[in-house]
């Protein structure tokens, strides 16, 4: 309202200015007149608009005046509505909260007169089974703990021969298709596996033309043979054999060297030191450069790649080296080609078996010089020689030294079981082999209830001749699963042996 009135000032003020200045510039008084009559009407006129702004303004402030009030008792007829509901959920809680508190009273009480009648009967219950447990030992002539004794060998007992059933059961079910499968498979990979690998005798025998060289070996006064002992590190054994000498060491690199070394001064005829170390060094690298060659061409053959040249190098020397009689070069390579198609059958990694295969024993190429299994020191040289882990792991493990992790590290072991086992592969000394088969029927021998143990087909088979009140059928099922596994833990033996028990119960009677 205040700006209405002074909006009408300001016209007001406005017209008066306008009046003055139409006076000034009109300079008559007539038009002083005039402008005064206009300017009085202008002033009326800014007067009434005034007046009518002034009453429009306070209408407008009571009805707005008005909306507040009436939004204001809304407010606050709602506030009071809703405190009148939480007042009355409130006084319902608290009705119920009272309720509950007056019913747990009452089940307290309850409870407590439950647990006085529970404590009474217990008492008469323990009261009960001591005078039972005193008549009852009193009638079996035992006391309690003579008692659980006898129950707890009756339990354990009941227990073995569940678990021997529950043992054949599995075992039973896990064969049936694992056998035939893991059968399949090897016969397949034998079958497809064409290497030409042959028993090797690995003998340095050199023939000579005439016994009359054994005395130009000997040389004067002994000279000849300690210069070519001294130059190669071989012993050089010269007996009554007709036109033969042997040699004879350790380090078969060393021995083939010596080897070459001796035919190529027998065929010259020229034998003296200085000749000796002539064609000692000349051999020497002659068989170097063989050796690479022998790699070459093997990871060729085996169609595996990017070998270092070290690497190359000691497969080139496993041609020289033997194991049981059988060559370890050609032992990898049919290990190579078994692991690769066994994965080709199950579906895994053909290339990665395969190049595990040929390297599994590569540290059978140094263990002669170094400290060591050749498990752990043919994984070791692999690494270092930019080998990946996992052929790493499938040479290290391909003897357990490390528990198998994958697939082509059990496919490897297998591989080097079948080809070192197969009839004719290996051979071993007659000492060797008694001593064997002694341990093996030692070891069957040391389990209770066997009678007698007998190791057969070339150790390869013991059959366990057991006490039959002693062990029953589910339990010579148990019995041939520990001696199992105490074979495996215990002795070391190539390809498997299969354990038979036999029990046998025979009952006779005479007829008077």
């Amino acid at each position: 309202m205040f700006t209405f009135i002074l909006t009408g000032i300001l016209l007001a003020i406005f017209a008066g200015g306008l009046y003055w200045i139409s006076i000034k510039n009109a300079g008559v008084g007539r038009k002083e007149k005039d402008a005064e009559t206009r300017a009085a009407k202008i002033i009326k006129d800014a007067e009434r608009n005034a007046d009518d702004m002034r009453r429009e303004a306070l209408i407008q402030g009571k009805e707005e005046i008005h909306r507040l009030r009436n939004d204001l008792e809304d407010e606050m007829r709602e506030r009071r509505d809703k405190q009148l509901l939480l007042e009355t959920r409130l006084l319902q809680r608290e009705e119920h909260l009272d309720q509950r508190e007056a019913n747990l009273e009452v089940r307290d009480s309850e409870l407590n007169q439950k647990k006085v009648g529970l404590e009474r009967q217990q008492a008469d219950l323990d009261l009960v089974y001591k005078q039972q447990v005193d008549i009852l030992e009193r009638v079996a002539g035992l006391s309690q703990e003579e008692g659980k004794k006898l129950l707890l060998e009756n339990l354990e007992r009941d227990v073995k021969y569940e678990a021997a059933k529950l043992i054949k059961e599995t075992e039973d079910m896990a064969t049936k298709t694992a056998q035939r499968k893991a059968r399949e498979i090897i016969a397949t990979a034998i079958q497809r596996c064409a290497v030409d690998n042959v028993v090797e005798l690995t003998t340095s025998v050199v023939a000579l033309p005439g016994d009359e060289m054994k005395g130009r070996l000997i040389g004067r006064e002994g000279r000849n043979i300690r210069a070519f002992e001294t130059m190669t590190g071989i012993d050089l054994i010269i007996d009554d054999t007709p036109e033969t000498v042997i040699l004879s060491g350790f380090d078969p690199i060393r021995r083939e060297i010596a080897r070459q070394t001796l035919s190529k001064l027998v065929q010259d005829g020229r034998i003296h030191p200085t000749r000796i170390e002539e064609v000692y060094e000349q051999c020497k690298k002659d068989l170097e450069s063989t050796i690479m060659d022998i790699g070459e061409r093997t990871a060729i053959e085996v169609d595996v790649q990017n070998l270092s040249p070290q690497i190359i190098y000691l497969l080139g020397r496993l041609h020289y080296r033997t194991s049981y009689g059988q060559n370890v070069l050609n032992h990898s390579i049919e290990v190579a080609h078994i692991a690769s198609l066994m994965a080709q059958e199950l579906g895994v990694n053909p290339r990665l078996a395969r190049r595990a295969g040929l390297l599994h024993d590569l540290g059978k190429a140094i263990d002669f010089e170094r400290e060591g299994t050749h498990a752990s020191l043919g994984a070791e040289f692999a690494q270092k020689n930019g080998e990946n882990e996992e052929v790493v792991h499938a040479i290290l493990a391909h003897h357990e030294e490390q528990k198998p992790q994958t697939i082509e590290a059990i496919l490897v072991a297998s591989a080097d079981a079948v080809s070192a086992s197969r009839p004719g592969a290996r051979r071993e000394s007659v000492e060797a082999y008694i001593k064997r088969l002694e341990n093996l029927e030692h070891l069957a021998i040391s389990f209770q209830g066997v009678e007698k143990a007998f190791a057969i087909q070339s150790g390869r088979e013991v059959r366990v001749m057991v006490k039959p009140d002693i062990i029953n059928d589910k339990l010579a099922s148990k019995l041939a699963h520990d001696i199992v596994r105490k074979i495996e833990s215990e002795l070391e033996y190539p390809g498997t042996i299969k354990v038979t028990v036999i029990r046998e119960t025979r009952v006779q009677d005479v007829a008077k």
